[in-house]
């Protein structure tokens, strides 16, 4: 039943009692006190009051995933090695519980998340806590200084040449086994303690914006082409290809029991985590925990989700002034992505957050592949001498040569789009980098007042551009194939439409809002009602 039929029930309700009334007069005052409660009870939903039939509740939990000294630094095409340790990496978890139903939303500080750990961990999730696979979310902060949970695992291409398998298990990026059991026991473990611990909670959501960190990488230049990075005022700039998103997404939950106590919140935010303050890191996630633990205490969980991202970071290329360095770009950025974050938990109403539900749609995307010429170009330069071609040219012509070989194998990819639903609010999902302008096109059409686009969740399918990347003015980094970017040119406005279709499926919960004002009594303030006096 809704608000607003519930309110009319309890007029009728009323009439009634009131013709009782006038008829029988032996236990008046047992009658009006039962119609006070209905009258006061009709006014406070009239006014956007709480069902009291709803008994929502929250938990939020994390583990520490932080890898060892040695492993792989996963963040480019090569062999690098983790060296020193900066901050902790985590994995945070928060349920919501509107006593019908639950959700997980979980971030990982990991550059990426494979498809079969998060079915893997869904699936034990499920196991444990009854909470439904497709309800849970899990989105990785892309973080290029955490560990080593992406991309191939080695006899993934067994299948493969013996020149392919020495490019894919020597010449690349390497997830570690033993590391990825770690982390997928602390997914399971976080997410089960988060909802073991839910307790009676009043949340609340917003939306605030930080304008001064994040910029579009990728800029139109004057001989018409399209480059990611041109470099730092590089005269030939003539303007971004693309948007930004500005928007800070926050949702806050609070102990029922203590008003004070932030059990947990969760944060969204569009920029690559590519600070890298210096060896392992949450990259500038660390920084944008340490505000907002700063004011709640640190027991508050902030769960970090990306948003919509893949042609954004923190780099601005227009700039007047030298880039800083790692640790002082990731203050800025964490810093002042945080401090917005704690404007807008400060300012929101806490509330009823409910429904909590979620949709998912799973498809198989083609793989784009390279010509022939392509191929055999690639071929030939990394069965020759390395030394003769510069690193770019290898390391491009090496993706190339694994690409054909992933595409023997699996020339589809599975892409799941999901849609999580807390009250108004609903985050919308994509396993890939995609790109801003897609992130923006599904806000606008969500119908939610609160819409959080998650990028690098659920799976991992590389970058996914607009189809205006790929046209005669596109072009740039994102564009490029190889064995992590690769999907069909189509695959970004498919998951975009995939992802506003299972938004307007949902209806968008209420907004808490502040108890209304009463009505003006016609006395403005004693002290300042006077003319002016001069004298």
């Amino acid at each position: 039943m809704t608000r607003q039929s519930f309110v009319r029930e309890l007029i009728l309700f009323h009439r009634a009692m009131m013709d009782s009334l006038a008829h029988n007069f032996k236990d008046v005052s047992g009658v009006l006190g039962v119609l006070a409660f209905l009258i006061f009870l009709a006014a406070s939903l009239a006014h956007g009051a709480d069902p009291p039939s709803v008994a929502f509740k929250a938990g939020f939990a994390e583990r520490d995933i932080t890898p060892e000294i040695g492993m792989e630094a996963p963040g480019g095409y090569g062999k690098a090695y983790h060296r020193s340790i900066h901050d902790p990496c985590k994995v945070r978890a928060a349920v919501f519980d509107d006593g019908q139903s639950r959700v997980a939303l979980v971030g990982i500080d990991a550059l990426g998340i494979r498809r079969d750990t998060v079915v893997k961990v869904r699936q034990a999730v499920q196991r444990k806590t009854g909470i439904p696979a497709q309800s849970i979310l899990i989105g990785a902060s892309h973080s290029h200084s955490s560990g080593p949970i992406v991309w191939t695992l080695r006899g993934e291409y067994d299948h493969a040449s013996p020149l392919v398998q020495r490019l894919a298990y020597e010449q690349s990026t390497l997830a570690d086994p033993k590391y990825l059991a770690r982390v997928e026991q602390a997914l399971v473990d976080a997410i089960g303690d988060a909802d073991e611990h839910r307790a009676a909670a009043r949340a609340g959501v917003g939306k605030g914006l930080e304008p001064t960190v994040a910029f579009n990488r990728r800029f139109r230049m004057r001989d018409g082409r399209t480059v990611t990075h041109p470099g730092l005022g590089n005269p030939d700039i003539v303007e971004p290809a693309g948007p930004v998103d500005p928007e800070v997404g926050v949702i806050g939950a609070w102990d029922a029991k203590d008003p004070h106590r932030l059990l947990g919140c969760i944060v969204n935010f569009a920029c690559h985590a590519t600070t890298s303050p210096g060896g392992i890191s949450a990259n500038y996630i660390h920084y944008l925990e340490r505000a907002i633990q700063g004011y709640y205490g640190k027991n508050s969980v902030v769960v970090f989700l990306a948003g919509a991202s893949g042609d954004i970071t923190q780099v601005d290329n227009r700039s007047a002034y030298q880039y800083p360095g790692g640790e002082r770009w990731a203050q800025i950025v964490g810093g002042k992505v945080g401090a917005e974050a704690l404007k807008v938990l400060l300012t929101m109403e806490p509330g009823v957050l409910a429904p909590v539900t979620a949709r998912t749609r799973i498809w198989e995307v083609p793989r784009r592949g390279p010509s022939a010429q392509h191929l055999k170009d690639a071929l030939e330069i990394v069965q020759g001498d390395k030394k003769k071609v510069d690193d770019t040219t290898w390391t491009f012509a090496k993706e190339t040569v694994v690409l054909d070989a992933l595409l023997k194998k699996n020339p589809r990819a599975e892409v799941e789009v999901q849609a999580v639903q807390v009250g108004p609010a609903v985050f919308v999902t994509t396993p890939a980098e995609y790109f801003c302008r897609y992130g923006l096109e599904i806000k606008a059409a969500s119908g939610f007042p609160f819409t959080f686009p998650v990028s690098l969740a659920n799976g991992c399918v590389g970058y996914v551009p607009t189809e205006e990347a790929f046209g005669p003015q596109g072009g740039g980094y994102e564009t490029r194939l190889t064995s992590y970017s690769n999907l069909e040119i189509t695959a970004g406005t498919q998951m975009r439409d995939a992802g506003i279709a299972l938004a307007r499926q949902l209806t968008p919960g209420r907004v808490p809002e502040p108890p209304r004002r009463p009505p003006f009594r016609g006395k403005p303030w004693s002290y300042g009602n006077v003319p002016p006096e001069r004298n």
